[in-house]
C-alpha cells in the first residue's frame, strides 16, 4: 500500500522497534466482522459456523450477505471488530438516556440499542441529511422502539437537550488513519496538516457534547484514527477545561493497546488487535446526580377520526401493550410512537420521530414497514409464515400467492421467526408492501 512518506515518519517515530510489523500490517486484508441483535428471534443462526470475539457481547468475525434473511429481518449487522470496541466501552445498561452524536451509518446505535433493550431512550443523530437516511434504514432494521433519529448540528442540538443525557458517544469526524486498510480513498485526504484541522473541530464537538451531559453522566469519545493530536490531545483537554470529569480505565482486552503515555485509553493498533484503527476514551462527570426533571413534552394529538381508525387497527391487528408506556404523534397523515420523556423536538430537524407505526389514509390506517419489523410475531393477530423461495420474491417486489385460506386482511410476513413488515392478504394473494427502495433481486 502506497503510504504518505510524513505518515511513514510520524508512526515510525511512535512506534520504533514496532513500526514495521504496524507496516506490515497495512498488506494485509481488512478484517471483517458481524454483530447479532438480541431483540430478534435468533433460533435460525448457528453460532458455531463463526468465530466470537472474544469478551464482546454480540461481536463475531466474518462476512455476512446483505441479502440475506437474517440481515434483510435485522437479526445481524455488519460491523468491523474495531469499531466494536466503542459501544461495548461505553457501559450502557437498559433505562439510560443515550446520545449518539455523530451516528450514521449506524454501527454504534444499533449496538448502543442492544445494550439498552427497548428500555431507557437513543438519540440518534447525524448532520448530514444524505447519510441520516441511510441511517434511518439501518435502525428501522434493527426493530427497536425506544429510538429517535435526528438531523443536526450538535449546537442546536445543545440548546434542546441540555444536561439531558446519562451517556454521549462522541464517534468524531476525525482524518481516519485507521481506515487506510480498508478504504484505501481515506488516504487521498490526508496530509501532515488534517489531523490537526480535525482536532479542532473535535473541540467545538465537545464543547457542546459537554452541555448535555447530565452531572454523573459518562462521555465516551472515540476516533478511528491513531492520531495523537485527534485522541490523548483532546483528552487532555478535556480534563484540563473540564475538572468535574475523570478519566476511566476501559480494561485492554484483545489485544488492545494502551495509548500514548496514557494508560486509561484504549488504542487498536493492526498489527496487535484483529481489526482496523480505533481510539476509545471514557471519561466519568463527577457532579451528584440529580433527580429527573420535569420536561415539557410536545404533543401531537390525533382528531377523533384518526383515533378511530388507529383503535380499529389496534384491536383487530396487535397482542401487545407497550404503545401504553409513550406517547403517540401525528405528522401530517403519518403516525409515530415516541418514548416518554423526550423533550419538545419541534425546533430540531427529524429524521425518524421514534417508532413509524404507519400512515393515515382515507378511511383506513395502513400500518408501516417499521412496524412489522418491530413486532414480534406472539404480538400480531395474524401472521403468514413465508419460506426462503417466497422471501426472494417477495423483496424483488413480486406478490405471492399463497394456498393458505386465512380471511381477509393485514398480515404480518414471517420467515424463522422473525417479522418482515406487515400486507395485505387478499383472496389467496399477498399484495407487495416491501419498501421500493429497498427491493433487489438475487
Amino acid at each position: 500500500m502506497d503510504l504518505p512518506v510524513e505518515f511513514l515518519d510520524k508512526y515510525k517515530n511512535i512506534l520504533g522497534n514496532e513500526f514495521e510489523e504496524f507496516l506490515k500490517s497495512f498488506d494485509r486484508e481488512a478484517v471483517s466482522g458481524f454483530r447479532i441483535n438480541p431483540l430478534k428471534n435468533l433460533s435460525s443462526i448457528e453460532s458455531s459456523d463463526y468465530e466470537a470475539i472474544s469478551e464482546s457481547s454480540f461481536g463475531y468475525y466474518g462476512k455476512i450477505s446483505g441479502k440475506s434473511v437474517e440481515h434483510v429481518c435485522g437479526l445481524i449487522y455488519s460491523q468491523e471488530p474495531a469499531a466494536q470496541v466503542v459501544a461495548e466501552s461505553a457501559g450502557v445498561q437498559s433505562g439510560m438516556k443515550v446520545l449518539d452524536l455523530c451516528a450514521a451509518p449506524g454501527g454504534k446505535s444499533t449496538h448502543l440499542l442492544s445494550f439498552l433493550g427497548n428500555e431507557g431512550l437513543l438519540v440518534s443523530n447525524e448532520i448530514s441529511h444524505k447519510r441520516s437516511k441511510i441511517l434511518v434504514e439501518n435502525i428501522e432494521r434493527f426493530g427497536a422502539r425506544n429510538v429517535v433519529v435526528l438531523n443536526e448540528s450538535p449546537k442546536r442540538l445543545a440548546k434542546v437537550f441540555t444536561q439531558y443525557f446519562d451517556a454521549i458517544i462522541l464517534d468524531a469526524p476525525c482524518s481516519g488513519e485507521g481506515m487506510f486498510r480498508k478504504d484505501s480513498d481515506a488516504i487521498q485526504y490526508w496530509s501532515p496538516d488534517y489531523p490537526q484541522n480535525c482536532a479542532n473541530l473535535q473541540r467545538e464537538i465537545v464543547e457542546e457534547a459537554m452541555k448535555m451531559l447530565a452531572p454523573g453522566g459518562s462521555l465516551i469519545y472515540s476516533t478511528c484514527t491513531w492520531s495523537e493530536e485527534e485522541n490523548e490531545d483532546i483528552v487532555k483537554w478535556i480534563l484540563e477545561n473540564y475538572p468535574n470529569m475523570k478519566l476511566m480505565n476501559i480494561p485492554k482486552i484483545n489485544g488492545q493497546s494502551e495509548g500514548i503515555d496514557m494508560p486509561e485509553v484504549v488504542r487498536c493498533w493492526p498489527h496487535h488487535f484483529l481489526g482496523e484503527g480505533q481510539f476509545v476514551a471514557k471519561l466519568n462527570d463527577r457532579r451528584d446526580k440529580v433527580t429527573d426533571k420535569k420536561i415539557k413534552v410536545g404533543k401531537s394529538k390525533l382528531t377523533n377520526e384518526q383515533k378511530k381508525l388507529w383503535d380499529e387497527f389496534y384491536k383487530k391487528n396487535l397482542l401487545t401493550d407497550f404503545l401504553s408506556a409513550g406517547i403517540l404523534q401525528v405528522f401530517g397523515d403519518n403516525l409515530y410512537f415516541l418514548p416518554e420523556g423526550l423533550p419538545d423536538l419541534s425546533k430540531l430537524k427529524i429524521a425518524r420521530n421514534g417508532l413509524h407505526l404507519g400512515v393515515f389514509k382515507k378511511n383506513r390506517f395502513e400500518p408501516s414497514f417499521a412496524l412489522g419489523l418491530a413486532l414480534r410475531p406472539e404480538e400480531v393477530e395474524r401472521t403468514l409464515e413465508i419460506n426462503e423461495e417466497q422471501f426472494r420474491k417477495y423483496v424483488a417486489g413480486e406478490t405471492l400467492t399463497i394456498g393458505e385460506c386465512i380471511s381477509n386482511g393485514w398480515v404480518q410476513l414471517v420467515i424463522n421467526g422473525n417479522g418482515l413488515g406487515f400486507a395485505k392478504f387478499v383472496n389467496g394473494v399477498v399484495k407487495n408492501y416491501f419498501p421500493k427502495g429497498l427491493r433487489f433481486s438475487y
